[in-house]
């Protein structure tokens, strides 16, 4: 591969270059992974935690500036006792003075299945008011690696009394098959 330089061609073992050559031409699989978030605001078991806030978060109608970190169980099912896939983790950030609107940097750590020790990448706006809220896949490790695409988002339940959300995911990505990275086999 005549683009790489002499360090990557070092770095990068064969089945790493004729991955990366497929993506070059083209030689992409997708998937259609659908599954559930378990969001716990609150108490002992708390899956969202504060980690930082503006000086005007407690004042302002849309919790601006208020950074939250996330390590939410990843389910096939709404129920909390389906089968448990993997984790969620990453960051949101109330970014919107006048709407409630998130921007995540999430990632889909899959601990189960074909995916297992693979990774999806997200990074957007999330205004949380609407239905289908759309983030973009920027990225993946293991089967993933290299992955685009994009996931749709909403609330399937929320209850306000324990504070207990249940988040919809259905993902669109694309990602080369042959070759490529740690779980070529999958």
């Amino acid at each position: 591969m005549a683009m790489l330089g002499a360090f990557a061609n070092a770095q990068m073992t064969m089945l790493e270059e004729q991955g990366f050559g497929n993506l070059c031409q083209g030689n992409e699989k997708v998937a259609k992974l659908h599954f559930y978030l378990q969001d716990v605001l609150g108490g002992l078991n708390a899956t969202v935690w504060e980690v930082a806030r503006s000086e005007i978060t407690s004042t302002s109608p849309t919790s601006f500036g208020q950074v939250r970190v996330i390590d939410d169980l990843i389910t096939a099912e709404p129920d909390s006792t389906s089968v448990k896939l993997g984790r969620a983790q990453g960051l949101i950030t109330y970014a919107d003075l006048e709407n409630s609107g998130l921007t995540m940097n999430i990632n889909f750590v899959f601990t189960a299945g074909i995916y297992n020790e693979s990774t999806v990448c997200l990074l957007g706006r999330n205004p949380m008011s609407q239905q289908n809220r759309e983030l973009a896949v920027v990225g993946g490790t293991g089967v993933f690696r290299m992955a685009r695409g994009y996931a749709i988002s909403n609330t399937y339940s929320f209850d306000p009394v324990t504070n207990y959300g249940v988040l919809e995911y259905t993902v669109y990505v694309a990602y080369v098959e042959s070759g490529f990275g740690p779980l070529a086999s999958h």
